[in-house]
C-alpha cells in the first residue's frame, strides 16, 4: 500500500479512530482511480514520483466532501496532476 493509515490520519489531522474503516476504504479506493488514471500497475504506480501526493489529495477531498464529492471535478485534477506518470495505454 502507498500511503499507510497512519500516513494518511497524519495528513487529515485526524487524532480519532472513529473514522478509521472509512479512511482505509478512501485509500484503496483513491489508490486504484489514480491506478486507472495512469494506467499502471500497483508496482509501477509506487515508482511513480506523484502517486504519493495524488493518492493523499483524492482521499483527502473523497474525506472532505463524502456528501457532495464531485468525482469528475476530482477525476480531472488527478489527471492533471498525473499526466506525466500516464502511460499511452495498457
Amino acid at each position: 500500500m502507498i500511503v499507510t493509515l497512519e500516513e494518511m490520519k497524519q495528513y487529515l489531522r485526524v487524532d480519532f479512530d472513529d473514522d478509521d474503516s472509512l479512511i482505509e476504504t478512501l485509500i484503496t479506493s483513491a489508490t486504484r482511480l489514480c491506478m486507472d488514471i495512469t494506467r499502471q500497475d500497483e508496482d509501477a504506480f509506487e515508482e511513480s514520483e506523484n502517486a504519493k501526493p495524488a493518492v493523499y489529495y483524492a482521499v483527502a477531498y473523497l474525506y472532505e466532501h463524502r456528501e457532495e464529492a464531485d468525482h469528475h471535478a476530482l477525476t480531472l485534477t488527478l489527471r492533471s496532476l498525473l499526466f506525466g506518470s500516464r502511460k499511452e495505454a495498457f
